[in-house]
């Protein structure tokens, strides 16, 4: 497995490794068309979401270190290309999460993290399925066995989505499972006691992606509030709940507990207020919905109608990427 080229050496990017979040370094050809919108009028400079007592679980994807110092924090989100890589960074990553009593979620995404090449959407299934990559996931199951955090394991996300930005997005589902259970029975057999996550976008058809329920032991959904997004395509603007509802029914039938394992928003104080208040409060109609988790930085890529790259981080006035 390879090394990063440039090690990361911040205290926070440390902690937070692998920032990469959606994809490899090289930006989108969508990305570089639509580049970056103009900001949303608005007066919140911080716009993190309020946390009630008696809520749900808050957690963050958090490379910049807005959420470093915060209370009640339960989670730390970190994204992880399963090449170029420098493994023995989980150590520090580990070390921030322990010293804040927080625990690690680890999304493994299956593709390299070299800005001169990527695989095709074929090419790295067949590579998968073949038991190419299984020494990537070996490599990293065994490292997360040394961490002394509770962990989870996420692996392809978002797997549903046919117009998805990912690599393994829109294969057959049959090959999904397959290799989706392929590595999750490497991280078991290498660390046992890691709980692994299945997670959706919450798409109509991700039924037909289900590992089975020995394969899940959570489910996360993706969810994201973008004013100028939500009155193009639904008429005007969605709260939290609205946005949620179609995705958690598609699987609440499982039977699992149910994380956002990445949620965001931005548009205008209006739009905002009603997502800052209300994502961490426990919900009569997700009685299943255990933890939200927070994606702390821009958009790696462009939304539709040609929207560029929303930046969810909570800190206004501050570029990043």
């Amino acid at each position: 497995m390879k090394k990063l080229r440039e090690r990361i050496v911040s205290a926070t990017a440390i902690a937070l490794l692998l920032s990469v979040a959606a994809g490899p370094a090289t930006p989108s050809l969508a990305q570089d068309a639509a580049g970056v919108p103009a900001p949303l009028s608005r007066s919140i400079v911080d716009k993190r979401p309020v946390l009630h007592a008696d809520g749900i679980k808050f957690g963050a994807y958090d490379p910049h270190g807005d959420f470093t110092s915060q209370q009640g924090v339960a989670t730390e989100h970190l994204f992880l290309p399963w090449e170029d890589v420098d493994l023995e960074t989980l150590e520090a990553a580990d070390a921030y999460a322990q010293a804040r009593g927080r625990n690690l979620l680890i999304s493994v995404e299956p593709w390299s993290w070299d800005v001169d090449w990527r695989l095709t959407s074929d090419e790295l299934r067949r590579k998968v399925l073949r038991g190419d990559y299984d020494v990537n996931m070996r490599a990293i199951a065994r490292a997360i066995t040394k961490l002394k955090s509770p962990v989870i394991v996420r692996w392809g996300q978002e797997m549903e989505d046919q117009n998805s930005r990912f690599s393994w997005a829109g294969w057959n589902p049959r090959d999904y499972v397959t290799a989706y259970r392929r590595m999750m029975d490497i991280v078991r057999a290498e660390a046992p006691g890691v709980e692994v996550m299945w997670s959706p976008k919450g798409l109509d058809g991700l039924d037909a992606y289900y590992p089975g329920d020995d394969y899940v032991d959570l489910v996360g959904l993706s969810v994201f509030g973008l004013e100028p997004y939500d009155t193009l395509a639904y008429g005007g603007p969605r709260d939290f709940r609205q946005a949620l509802t179609d995705g958690y029914r598609r699987v609440l039938g499982y039977g699992k507990p149910i994380w956002v394992a990445e949620l965001g928003y931005e548009g205008t104080d209006a739009y905002m207020r009603p997502w800052i208040d209300t994502v961490t409060l426990k919900h009569s109609d997700f009685p299943k919905l255990e933890e939200v988790v927070y994606f702390n930085d821009r958009d790696v890529h462009a939304w539709p109608f040609n929207l560029g790259r929303p930046n969810w981080r909570v800190i206004k006035g501050d570029e990043t990427n």
